[in-house]
């Protein structure tokens, strides 16, 4: 929880926000967002993410993942592949914007976890090295 203090029409106003905030009401004003849109969104999420972890950690010991959220538009490397640090890995559309994903250092490719067309978060394993 944050608090803000706010004036509007020269009238000063003490804000609480609480962490799922959205931001937008039905009237365009800020309104704190419901409870239960907000816990059902949570079981989603976590077996979306689940799968990718067990493959990540039984693959290569870096983790090449995503800055950011987006959709990945290109996949340059195949598992096996020697990469050097710098080498493009895959491209990373964001927020209109094509990202090169680059890796981190020299290795092999172990693992790609995802696939042209994919949707991704931040923070989401894309590859590993070895």
């Amino acid at each position: 929880m944050k608090n803000y203090t706010i004036t509007v029409n020269g009238k000063v106003y003490e804000v609480t926000v609480e962490e799922g905030f959205t931001g937008q009401g039905q009237n365009g004003g800020a309104s704190p967002a419901p409870a239960e849109p907000k816990s059902a969104a949570a079981p989603v999420k976590e077996p979306a993410a689940a799968p990718a972890a067990p493959k990540a950690a039984a693959a290569g010991s870096v983790k090449i993942t995503a800055p950011m959220p987006g959709k990945i538009l290109d996949v340059k490397v195949s598992v096996g592949q020697a990469v050097k640090r710098g080498d493009v890995i895959m491209i990373l559309e964001a927020m209109k914007m094509e990202n090169e994903i680059v890796a981190s250092q020299d290795g092999t490719i172990a693992s790609v976890q995802v696939a042209a067309g994919s949707a991704v978060e931040a923070g989401d394993t894309l590859a590993s090295l070895n």
